[in-house]
């Protein structure tokens, strides 16, 4: 608990005593799960502190309050539920392809008692045929490259509305390989912001703002906007 404390507090993300005793369940039960089927490979406390944890919450600080996201390819929560714990007043929806991961998901929000979150066993192209511009922000950690994600999230953002893409150091190509993405489907990227988690692990968050509708047509299915990125 208290290394969870001082990592938030040294990126001035303050935890009051509940958040933090919710943060401590949430890592058991990542632990506990994780020996059924496969969550994360990484299973120091220490390092789901810093690594899931804190560089999951960071993207907070691009939210306001109130707000409806997703959270696209949420696997074991990542980002959204420590970005919920460190703001509960947004709103949520998580999105997985796996229902054993969506049922852990589910547990979760249960046991943390996490309020206005939807866990949904779902692909972002299926979800977005019944939800297109309805969220203020969408999220994504480690699923896929940026054309591809822009595809997935761009049409579920209100125009105005902000995608945060969570990346390593080495984001030049993907972004170049992006660009027509971004052209076609309503986006402009507003940051590039680089920083080291924890002081050590090289790190980025790729900011997208949507300013114009995306053409009806996206998301593409067939999963095409993996195989053939835009």
């Amino acid at each position: 608990m208290n290394k969870i404390k001082e990592l938030f507090s040294k990126e001035n993300i303050p935890l009051n005593d509940e958040q933090l005793k919710q943060f401590v369940t949430y890592r058991e039960l990542i632990l506990e799960y994780n020996k059924k089927f496969n969550l994360t490979a990484i299973t120091d406390n220490d390092e789901i502190a810093v690594k899931h944890f804190l560089d999951s919450a960071l993207g907070y600080k691009y939210l306001k309050d109130n707000w409806q996201g997703v959270d696209i390819g949420s696997g074991a929560g990542f980002p959204a539920i420590p970005i919920k714990i460190t703001n509960q007043t947004l709103n949520l929806t998580l999105l997985d392809a796996l229902q054993k991961r969506v049922n852990f998901l589910q547990t979760v929000c249960d046991k943390l008692n996490l309020q206005n979150v939807e866990c949904l066993h779902k692909r972002a192209e299926e979800h977005a045929k019944d939800n297109l511009e309805r969220y203020d922000f969408a999220l994504a950690r480690a699923v896929s490259g940026l054309a591809t994600l822009l595809e997935y999230a761009l049409p579920l953002l209100k125009v105005g509305g902000i995608f945060i893409a969570y990346k390593g150091d080495k984001v030049e190509e993907e972004i170049s390989n992006a660009k027509n993405a971004l052209k076609i489907l309503g986006g402009e990227i507003v940051s590039v912001d680089k920083f080291l988690l924890d002081g050590q692990q090289k790190r980025s968050f790729i900011v997208v703002k949507k300013i114009k509708k995306t053409p009806p047509i996206y998301p593409r299915g067939q999963n095409k906007p993996k195989n053939n990125p835009l």
